[in-house]
Formats: structure tokens, sequence, C-alpha cells
């Protein structure tokens, strides 16, 4: 194997502008693909560029195990864009770092490679989405036209969740419930307020009930996962002297698999409404065999002992168990690289993730 093919894979998917149109990275990878293996390779029409699945069949034919990653990105830091408007990438220290590096395109190198060389002991797919900083839109596409594996690993972040350098095994983690509740009323002087109805008064009201509310919490292979719920911001009211007729609150939910903060009882305050504007589905993996298998084939790729983990963010891998598919996220980024202007991934981190990925692809029955 060369010894730098990762990370000249990685260098080259990543200096490949992703943050408005996938297109030019999807094409990339979908090439990639049909040069380097004989799989059964689709692009479908997804949202800003499609999805791009590739399948390897097993001789047993009977169960799936997929790799998932996503090869959009949020957009750039000004440093991190090239005069020629591809993204910049170099490496220093042990580190590639640029954009995409942790989040998450070099993941998304690591399970090309590690799709090319396995021979797999089940049907093997290698799957990148669209869309999923907008909400999940390439997986959610890909699910509604019967994408189904029986288990995934997610190529997010997993790295440095027990010990700094360690590459972990998240089983579980959070989703996201944004809403508002909108309160009305009627407008009137303010000299006068009797004679109108406030509707920040009917939005505070709402807001204490959201204030008693408990946050979600439960059980996953042993580990507990606590849920949060903040009101995140309020709007109403348009003249000091003016009684106002409308506000807007703003909460932020993150859900855990199986329970929901009791919200609608915020809407019980007369006049008051709520809408929820996304609901990232949290992720629960439901099989602790496979938990088992992906800690076994990452504690052979490392020296350090990987443990079992949770993450406090939604992933792809929320979508796919909400839809019935056994998961687990395993990906070289390190809490607090993604999104930002220094955004930078471990090459050793990369490599053992590759390995990782090729033990559990060749093992996992």
């Amino acid at each position: 194997m060369d010894e730098r093919e990762l990370a000249t894979l990685t260098r080259d998917l990543v200096s490949i502008p992703s943050h408005e149109d996938e297109t030019a990275v999807g094409d990339r990878i979908e090439d990639w693909l049909r040069e380097h293996t004989d799989a059964a390779v689709e692009r479908d029409d997804a949202p800003n560029g499609g999805n791009v699945i590739a399948r390897r069949d097993a001789n047993d034919g009977d169960a799936s195990l997929a790799l998932v990653g996503h090869h959009d990105v949020v957009p750039p830091a000004d440093a991190q864009l090239g005069d020629d408007g591809t993204y910049r990438v170099r490496e220093a220290d042990g580190r590639l770092r640029g954009r995409g590096t942790a989040d998450m395109t070099g993941a998304l190198a690591a399970m090309l490679l590690a799709f090319r060389d396995v021979d797999p002991a089940r049907d093997l797919v290698f799957a990148s989405f669209v869309g999923e900083e907008r909400g999940g839109v390439g997986a959610r596409h890909a699910i509604e036209r019967g994408f189904a594996p029986d288990h995934a690993v997610v190529g997010e972040g997993s790295t440095g969740y027990s010990a700094p350098g360690t590459v972990d095994v998240a089983v579980a983690h959070k989703g996201r419930r944004a809403s508002t509740l909108r309160a009305s009323g009627a407008a009137a002087h303010a000299s006068e307020p009797e004679k109108g109805e406030n509707a920040v008064y009917r939005a505070c009201d709402a807001v204490d009930v959201v204030r008693d509310l408990d946050a979600p919490e439960t059980e996953v292979l042993g580990h507990h996962l606590a849920g949060s719920l903040a009101v995140t911001g309020i709007d109403g009211g348009d003249a000091w002297n003016v009684v106002p007729d409308t506000c807007e609150v703003t909460i932020d939910e993150r859900t855990v698999p199986g329970e929901r903060a009791a919200l609608e009882r915020a809407a019980g305050i007369e006049g008051v409404a709520w809408d929820v504007e996304q609901d990232l589905p949290p992720m629960a993996c439901d099989d602790a065999d496979f938990a088992d298998a992906a800690l076994a084939a990452v504690a052979g790729a490392q020296d350090a002992a990987p443990k079992r983990v949770v993450k406090p963010h939604a992933t792809d891998a929320g979508w796919l168990a909400d839809a019935g598919t056994t998961c687990v996220v395993c990906g070289p980024a390190e809490p607090g690289e993604a999104h930002t202007g220094t955004e930078s991934v471990s090459l050793s981190a990369l490599e053992r993730c590759r390995d990782a990925y090729a033990a559990l692809a060749e093992r996992w029955l």
C-alpha cells in the first residue's frame, strides 16, 4: 500500500469547493470509484449534485454494511479559500489543514480506500451524500428511494472523546429540534394597555412553561445521554408606545432517542401556537454486537484502547437509524475542529480509521 495515497487523495478531494454546489467533488468521487473499483456505481438526482453510492456484492448477499459520509462542507473562511477558487490544503505537524479535512472529506478518502481494498464478508456499500450540512438533504433523498443497509458506519468525528488522539466509537448522538412559539394578541396604545392583549406577556407565560419542562434523557448501551432545552431568542413589539400584537420565541432542544420535551404544553397558553421548523433525529445503536465489532476493529488499528462514547450533535446517522439501519459513528475528526477557520485532521487518525473500516468490513458477520 502506498503510504502517501491516503494523504494525497484527501488533499485532492478537500481542494474541490463544495459549500455551494457539490457537483464537482461528487464527480471526482464517482470517477475515482469507476477507475479504482469494479463496484456498481450510482449517481442519483439529489439536489445540488446528487449522492454517490457504490456497491460490492459478497458471496452470501444476505446482508449489507455501508460506509457513509457526506461531501458538502460549510463555507470556508477567507484564509481557507485560494485565489483560484479552490480550497487551500496544507500539511504540517502530521495534520492536513483546510476546509473539510475534519468534516468530513478526510474520512471519505479513508472510506474510499477501505472500500476498494477489502474482501468484504458481506455486501459492502459506499455512500457519500450531499446536503448533510443543510439538514440531511441527501440522506433523506436516498432513504426515500430505498437506501436501506442493514448496518452502517458513519464517518463523522469520534476521535479524542475518551482521550486525546484516541479514535473511539460513538454508539449514540443527540438530535436537534428547533421550534418557535408564536404569541398573538391585540394592539393598543400603550397609554391604555387594558384595551389590548399583550402578545409579549402571553409569550412570557409560555416561556415560563418551557422553563419548567424537564430536558429529555435516556440510556444507550449503558451510556447516559442527556438532552437540553433552551429559549434562544424573543422578538416582539415595534414601537415604544404600542402594546404588541405578536411575539415570537425560538427554542433549541437537543433530543435523545425515544424522548422529547413536552413543548406542546406551552401552546396551551391562550393565543400561543407552536411550530417545529427542524427536527434532526438522534441516533442510538440498537445492536451491541455490532458496536463491539466496530470497537474491536478500531482497537486493532491503534495502540490506545477505544471506548464507546456519545456525541453531542446530530449526523446523517440519525436519519439512517430512524429508517431502520443499525449505526455507529466512527471518524478521525476531533472535537472543536469542524466548521472552524483552522480546521484540520490528524493523518495518523485518518490512517487508523481507514484500517478500522477495512477490518470491520472484512470481519463483521
